[in-house]
């Protein structure tokens, strides 16, 4: 590991020296990080690729953003500059980056984490973008310059009001969407917990744009053996059917996704 940026009590990014994984990364995709890499240690889990890392044109790492919550995201939060991470990727079906007017990206708390590399892409196609991202507080909305320096749009919720708009992030998004109606298009990426991504895949279809949502699934192996990361979809017959998140997502369409099922 290269660098542990802690950007608060909770929340950090790790550097990773991985530039092999660097250069395969397309945005949206994940890898299988666990502290250390000894056999005994604890398994690997799911982190979506934060950014790919360059110096001088070069790829020289990708980094995770984590929250310390559990076991494996405490031992995550306690590395130093050194320590060994056992990473395996990149994984999973990225974004794509429909021909669009607007890009609209919406993240809730560490579902910010797919979009940096997103937002890197369509700031290279010239791509308008606006970012829609809702924490629970304002200390905890992170890395708000880096998405303006790529000339993302910011439009912020808090629930508890210390910064933009007071409520959930589908609040502004909502409006936003009754302004744009049918005259024009917007692509719609989002990820963070689940309900939220039912609420955009909602909204996207009440206002016929397209969504693409990033699920945040446990993940046991992320290769698709394990399936204990299954996401029930329509079918052609209107039907449900099982697909595993890590090798059949974790993007998906949101209006494919059977929330009720879920």
């Amino acid at each position: 590991m290269l660098r542990n940026t802690r950007l608060s009590d909770d929340y950090n990014v790790l550097t990773l020296a991985a530039p092999q994984i660097g250069e395969l990364t397309q945005p949206g995709q994940f890898v299988m990080v666990k502290a250390g890499v000894t056999i005994d240690s604890i398994l690997r889990r799911p982190f979506s690729i934060f950014e790919v890392i360059r110096e001088r044109e070069r790829i020289t790492a990708i980094s995770i953003l984590n929250k310390r919550a559990g076991t494996n995201t405490r031992a995550l939060y306690a590395l130093e500059t050194g320590d060994q991470v056992a990473c395996l990727g990149p994984l999973g079906r990225p974004f794509t980056t429909l021909s669009a007017r607007h890009a609209w990206m919406v993240a809730g708390g560490v579902g910010l984490a797919p979009f940096a590399t997103l937002a890197e892409s369509l700031a290279s196609s010239a791509t308008p973008m606006t970012l829609f991202y809702g924490a629970r507080r304002a200390r905890e909305l992170f890395y708000l310059e880096y998405f303006e320096r790529l000339g993302a749009r910011l439009v912020l919720a808090t629930e508890d009001g210390s910064r933009g708009i007071r409520g959930l992030v589908t609040v502004p998004l909502e409006v936003a969407l009754a302004e744009l109606g049918s005259r024009d298009a917007a692509m719609i990426y989002a990820c963070g917990p689940e309900p939220m991504l039912e609420a955009v895949a909602t909204l996207a279809t009440r206002y016929g744009q397209p969504s693409e949502v990033s699920v945040e699934r446990v993940m046991g192996c992320g290769l698709g053996g394990c399936y204990s990361c299954v996401v029930p979809v329509r079918d052609a017959a209107n039907e449900s059917r099982f697909v595993r998140s890590c090798i059949g997502g974790p993007v998906f369409n949101g209006a494919d996704i059977m929330w009720e099922k879920c």
